[in-house]
């Protein structure tokens, strides 16, 4: 996309993600079981919402269009129609044009793609939220509900869990091609948990991860796919969270910035995002986030920023492989090779390129539709010394997010420069 105005993030809220092995989650052995409920969506919605609106100064009166990315509500909470749910947040968001994205996993990248697009129309001030429930069915039946990503009449029947043996195919054929090992796959788990527990907000803040239980499977760490072919290639701690939460950002232009009484100085600057999408019917090269690629390159040719030029990265670890073909296909490491960046540090918080360095889907968590309007959020923070705990040692001035919805079918990529 092609940004003919200057577009800007100035900022935003998200909720803690929770779910099961929080301490504030209620699940049948939790004390306060029977003694209290966990938020519901719709609570997630406006806690996020007025949280962004207070966090930036904005008056709910000033937003001229808002969008929310959610992909399941209507079979995990029964519940549909989520742009007049944002409307519910806030009595002066009445009669604005607000509406719902899906893409998946994609949904919140989608929704902020939505937003940057209306900036360069002409709007101004925008809001973007992403939320999403998914703890309220066991995690079988949440299996089903998430497998609507795939195509579900072809893949639904490879598993039970039809996500994680999808990305145990990929784990099998890359050791194949290229060697992976169970090492290899643990050092990113390992990352994922130990950012996660500096990070107050992290589904995983309070587990910690150790490589020796990350590479074995066992009762701590079960491989737990009934598919016997792809069962030795996915563990627990390869899987992104079942979480719950929710994310809002504020999006606006130059006139945006001072209608709100805010400088440059106060934001960070969008200086590309690309929208990539696959073929639901199709299988990809199994080495290879093809899609992924594809946003990215667009994303460096409009910038005229490349791999070498980011200095902290926000990607889609929906799984461990997945992070590892992620730094792959955004040109972080040549195919085959991204392991090795794990195994060097390279991509810890102190390394020469920090990624998820609040924990990423693995251990901050993936309440699903808000997974890529936080990792947005997520580069504001580190670009403004906003992280606390899991604040890089050095701010950085350019980032980017990598947002991606199913198996590699539909990829959000933005590009981010300090101000």
């Amino acid at each position: 996309m092609s940004l003919a105005r200057r577009t800007f993030v100035i900022g935003g809220y998200t909720t803690p993600f929770i779910g099961k092995k929080h301490p504030d989650f209620v699940w049948a052995k939790h004390p306060e079981f029977g003694k209290r409920e966990n938020p519901t969506l719709e609570q997630y919605i406006t806690g996020a919402v007025n949280g962004a609106l207070e966090a930036t100064g904005t008056p709910a009166a000033k937003i001229q269009k808002a969008w929310i990315g959610n992909f399941v509500g209507e079979l995990f909470s029964n519940q549909g129609h989520l742009g007049a749910a944002v409307v519910g947040a806030h009595p002066d968001l009445r009669n604005k044009p607000i509406m719902r994205v899906e893409g998946a996993c994609a949904s919140g990248g989608l929704a902020f793609a939505s937003a940057v697009e209306s900036i360069q129309a002409g709007t101004d001030v925008t809001l973007v939220v992403g939320a999403e429930v998914q703890t309220t069915q066991s995690a079988r039946v949440g299996g089903d509900y998430l497998a609507r990503a795939s195509h579900y009449a072809r893949e639904r029947s490879i598993d039970d869990f039809t996500f994680p043996a999808l990305f145990a195919r990929r784990v099998k054929a890359y050791r194949e091609r290229f060697g992976l090992t169970d090492e290899d796959l643990g050092r990113v788990a390992v990352k994922a948990y130990k950012n996660a527990n500096r990070n107050p907000n992290a589904h995983m803040r309070s587990v910690r991860m150790d490589l020796e239980t990350a590479r074995a499977s066992g009762d701590e760490n079960p491989a737990f796919l009934s598919n016997a072919e792809l069962a030795p290639y996915m563990r627990m701690s390869d899987c992104s969270q079942v979480s719950d939460g929710a994310t809002a950002i504020v999006v606006v232009s130059e006139a945006g910035l001072r209608a709100l009484g805010k400088s440059p100085a106060d934001a960070i600057e969008v200086m590309a995002l690309e929208v990539a999408t696959g073929n639901l019917y199709e299988d990809g090269d199994p080495l290879r986030l093809e899609t992924t690629t594809a946003a990215a390159d667009r994303a460096y040719a409009s910038s005229g920023l490349g791999p070498s030029d980011i200095q902290v990265a926000e990607v889609h670890d929906c799984f461990t492989v997945t992070e590892i073909l992620m730094v792959e296909a955004l040109g972080f490491a040549k195919t085959g090779e991204g392991a090795k960046l794990f195994a060097d540090g390279s991509l810890e918080i102190g390394g020469r390129l920090p990624v998820n360095t609040g924990g990423g889907l693995v251990g901050y968590g993936h309440p699903v539709g808000a997974t890529g309007v936080k990792q947005v959020l997520e580069i504001w923070r580190q670009m403004k010394g906003q992280a606390g705990d899991y604040q890089m040692p050095r701010s950085p001035t350019v980032g980017l997010t990598a947002n991606m919805g199913g198996d590699d079918k539909t990829v959000v990529v933005g590009l981010y420069k300090n101000t």
